[in-house]
């Protein structure tokens, strides 16, 4: 029988990069409230940097408020509260015209004891490090991922493509979305990273996998996350946030 997990910690780094001018990346997290997200905000003049942090303030907002006896489930409240944050977005936009197209990614991970559910639009990730093995939990909302999962595209050429920064799904730029819902037990030990491309873009999962392993406190594995991705390159905003699950 599988030992509940009752606590978490997490912590997380994110950095502009080398190359962009500002960060258009958020993050936040409640470890009372048991909800981690990172959003990558995507629109000229600032405007992406304008959605990630109002995605990031509603979804935090609604469920760190949220009354747990209310009878709506944590996975429910936090469906509910991306499409609250979408609203906020996309009505943003719909007043400003210089604002209009910003969107943003979301990957979000909703804990209550042992039951883990990870929510996802976009291309920002979540891991599972476990025992040793890294695996990827999300699907990316890509054009090419999506051209790979059919089989017309090979996960190299994928790599390579010029469409490679093409999302078919985010956050703020419809009146509304639907993400994915993935529901996951915990176990003590399991180490869940939540990222944006950035990361990802610069470094392979093994390469991840090799830097997760060793024993090191959340702030260290994060910032060294972080620090080889800008090594490999930093073409994009990294942010990395990690949530350990304990006995």
């Amino acid at each position: 029988m599988a030992t509940a997990v009752v606590r978490y910690m997490a912590a997380a780094v994110s950095d502009r990069g080398r190359k962009r001018p500002s960060n258009e990346d958020a993050y936040g997290f409640s470890v009372e409230a048991g909800v981690y997200l990172v959003c990558d905000g995507m629109g000229g003049a600032a405007a992406g940097e304008i959605a990630s942090t109002i995605a990031v303030d509603e979804f935090l907002r609604l469920l760190t408020g949220r009354n747990p006896e209310n009878g709506v489930p944590l996975p429910d409240a936090a469906q509910n509260a991306i499409c609250a944050a979408n609203e906020a977005i996309f009505s943003r936009a719909q007043r400003n015209h210089r604002l209009s197209g910003m969107g943003t990614t979301l990957v979000a991970l909703a804990a209550r004891e042992q039951h883990v559910w990870v929510l996802n639009i976009g291309d920002s990730r979540c891991y599972r490090f476990r025992k040793g093995q890294l695996e990827q939990l999300t699907h990316d909302h890509s054009l090419v991922e999506e051209q790979v999962r059919l089989g017309r595209m090979t996960p190299r050429e994928a790599l390579h493509s010029p469409l490679k920064n093409v999302i078919t799904r985010a956050l703020g730029t419809q009146s509304q979305v639907t993400p994915d819902v993935f529901e996951f037990e915990a176990q003590p030990g399991d180490l869940f990273l939540l990222c944006s491309d950035g990361l990802t873009r610069e470094l392979a999962d093994s390469s991840i996998q090799t830097l997760l392993s060793d024993d090191l406190t959340l702030e260290a594995l994060s910032a060294r996350l972080v620090e080889a991705a800008k090594k490999a390159g930093g073409h994009d905003n990294i942010t990395c946030l990690l949530v350990r699950a304990q006995a």
